[in-house]
């Protein structure tokens, strides 16, 4: 893992279109703003691991397993 310090308003960029800049630091929150093209998903981890394991879910679902419409 890559580790580096910024200060407020310094950023770092990722590949050559990804951005994230420090906004504000306070007390042990870090606010940072992120600019990525449209076609680029940006989440929290939480949502992220959320998000996959309900595709794992939809996955893995029977057709017997879905009420006929």
């Amino acid at each position: 893992m890559l580790v580096l310090t910024r200060k407020v308003g310094q950023s770092i960029v990722i590949g050559n279109d990804i951005e994230v800049v420090v906004l504000e630091v306070r007390g042990e929150q870090v606010r940072v703003g992120i600019r990525a093209p449209k076609n680029v998903a940006v989440h929290r981890k939480e949502i992220f691991e959320q998000i996959q394991g309900e595709n794992i879910a939809a996955s893995e679902t029977r057709p017997e397993d879905v009420p006929d419409l």
